[in-house]
């Protein structure tokens, strides 16, 4: 789209991020009504590339990166308004671009599994979660 414009970050406003999660269906995945989490969330993101309609926050992807060796895209979020007309494709792009010697790597969500691999992305079977420490054996 012509008229998105696309831009690394430093302080986005967290009412937006909120927003945007909630207008994208990442936001059913998010901690949207824990305000502390998602402050935190965006504060110790070091990677934040947004797309704007005009001052309109219509997507974004927040990472983490070291950028010479990986980038973890944790977030990314486009309106579902704003969906098919390839803004979660420069997102990703914007991102690799600002860290390009890292590899990007990112969980999909279960709505967006197919999306991944139509964009050129390729599937590693070998990734592992702990989302609680007693679970650590």
């Amino acid at each position: 789209m012509e008229n998105i414009r696309y831009q690394i970050e430093t302080e986005l406003a967290l009412d937006e991020f909120v927003s945007l999660l909630k207008r994208s269906t990442l936001g059913e995945r998010r901690p949207v009504d824990d305000v502390e989490r998602l402050k935190a969330m965006l504060k110790h993101a070091n990677l934040i590339v947004t797309a704007r309609d005009g001052e309109l926050l219509v997507g974004v992807s927040r990472s983490l990166s070291d950028f010479s060796f990986c980038t973890y895209l944790s977030d990314l979020a486009v309106d579902e308004a704003y969906q098919k007309k390839g803004i979660g494709k420069v997102l990703i792009r914007e991102t690799k671009k600002a860290a390009p010697l890292a590899k990007l790597i990112l969980l999909s969500a279960p709505k967006a599994i197919a999306y991944y691999p139509k964009i050129g992305m390729t599937r590693h079977e070998h990734c592992y979660i702990l989302e609680e420490l007693d679970n650590l054996k």
